[in-house]
């Protein structure tokens, strides 16, 4: 294993140290319990918009605490949940007088620590809301779920949500909404490559230097089907095919492209794989009206890609292109 790292058990800490260090104009960070807020936090009157998760997926949560999206993030050790007392940590010191939407990707640790944190923090008076995001066609139950995994629509969730609640929705309006944008919004991934968990030491799988897993999980949770590698073609075909048919997807609909790297993959790489997959849009007479491309949800230096497709509307469309200003994504301002 080869990781620019000092000790194993300390790679979040120090991680969330150096995140701290990097953006004090946008951000604060406390360790104990572990909470990313805000710089501003709390807005007085507005709805926090919280998230979390595991680590290893960066920028995704942390990165994307800011104006204009997350009020806060809860970061657990990688690729495990983050624990009740954190994300009560996060309602508190956000709290500004409207309640707090939890925005949880559906893995079963998540699902389970944020309810509890959720039934602590409206035992004390704050009115708490929760949205699961399982936007991955690529299984029904996982390793880690009941039910689809949360995965690349996360961000966009996290981003739509967010500049609703900046621009003063109340928790109601900020709670439909996001159960809209999960409606609308699948995703699927593949990995060419396995990813070293740090305190584990060694690739959570193995594929041969022909193979590739379709569906994969962020997590490195087994896919749909271990195939030949194939060329860029190929791969956005298995990726693509599958995700406009579940919702569907159908001639005449607007959407958001996301062409997401797992972290190993390059820009030169996914760029080819966004330009296919464009192309294979438009000949279902499909119109992408906004993209993002890059690694914003990722799997540490896992080599792999995800495609993420949400059908936008009118309203829609004005809330992604809404000023947004974090780490990680920032236009408007």
């Amino acid at each position: 294993m080869k990781k620019i790292i000092n000790d194993p058990a300390t790679v979040v800490v120090d991680a969330l140290h150096g995140m701290a260090a990097a953006h004090p104009d946008l951000l604060r960070v406390q360790t104990d319990p572990a909470v990313v807020v805000r710089a501003d936090a709390a807005v007085h009157g507005k709805v926090a918009v919280i998230s979390g998760g595991g680590s290893g997926h960066e920028p995704l949560h942390g990165g994307f605490v800011g104006m204009g999206m997350l009020d806060a993030a809860c970061p657990g050790p990688v690729f495990t949940s983050p624990t009740p007392d954190q994300v009560q940590a996060a309602v508190t010191a956000t709290d500004g007088g409207a309640g707090a939407l939890l925005l949880v990707k559906n893995y079963t640790g998540d699902v389970l620590n944020f309810e509890t944190a959720a039934e602590l923090a409206a035992a004390e008076g704050t009115e708490v809301r929760t949205v699961l995001i399982d936007d991955d066609v690529a299984v029904k139950d996982s390793l880690y779920t009941a039910g689809r995994r949360g995965v690349g629509g996360t961000v966009l969730v996290e981003k739509i949500v967010g500049a609703a609640a900046q621009r003063g929705d109340d928790l109601d309006a900020c709670e439909a909404l996001a159960r809209r944008v999960v409606a609308g919004v699948r995703s699927m991934g593949v990995a060419l490559t396995a990813c070293t968990v740090p305190h584990v030491g060694e690739p959570s799988f193995t594929l041969a230097d022909d193979e590739m897993e379709i569906g994969i999980g962020i997590h490195g949770e087994p896919g749909r089907q271990r195939v030949p590698m194939e060329p860029a073609d190929g791969i956005v075909r298995h990726l693509l095919d599958p995700i406009l048919e579940d919702l569907p997807f159908v001639e005449g609909d607007r959407v958001l492209l996301f062409t997401n790297s797992m972290g190993g993959t390059p820009l030169v790489e996914l760029y080819i794989a966004h330009g296919i997959a464009e192309r294979l849009l438009a000949e279902r007479g499909i119109t992408v009206e906004r993209r993002l491309v890059g690694p914003y949800i990722t799997s540490l230096e896992m080599q792999g890609m995800s495609l993420t497709v949400l059908r936008l509307d009118d309203e829609l469309v004005e809330l992604w292109d809404a000023p947004v200003h974090t780490a990680a994504l920032r236009w408007g301002v």
